[in-house]
């Protein structure tokens, strides 16, 4: 992975092995080629309550990923993606896909 797409690689990949051991992680993802991605991550425990979050989002490489603090110690069946993201259907989407975990 080289170039601009590597910059922001990095500190999402870092982000996510931060996340992956605090638990079972779900990830979702959604945006396309012209619009900008997002994507979420969501780490629960074994109460399936939200341990930790990840949400990146944007064109750019210049995009961080940062913490959903409206999601943290929430249950599973308590998260509402048009609740905690009113006004980003991508980010709506994004965390439906995240909450779909796989069991196992």
């Amino acid at each position: 992975m080289g170039g601009l797409g590597g910059a922001q690689m990095t500190p999402f990949t870092r982000a996510f092995d931060n996340l992956s051991q605090q638990g079972r992680v779900g990830v979702g993802r959604s945006g396309g080629r012209f619009k900008p991605r997002v994507v979420v991550a969501v780490a629960l425990d074994e109460l399936q309550r939200v341990t930790d979050t990840l949400l990146m989002k944007g064109l750019t490489v210049f995009a961080r990923p940062v913490k959903i603090a409206a999601m943290q110690g929430k249950h599973l069946h308590e998260l509402q993606p048009d609740v905690i993201f009113p006004h980003d259907s991508l980010a709506q989407n994004a965390l439906s896909l995240a909450l779909k975990l796989k069991h196992g």
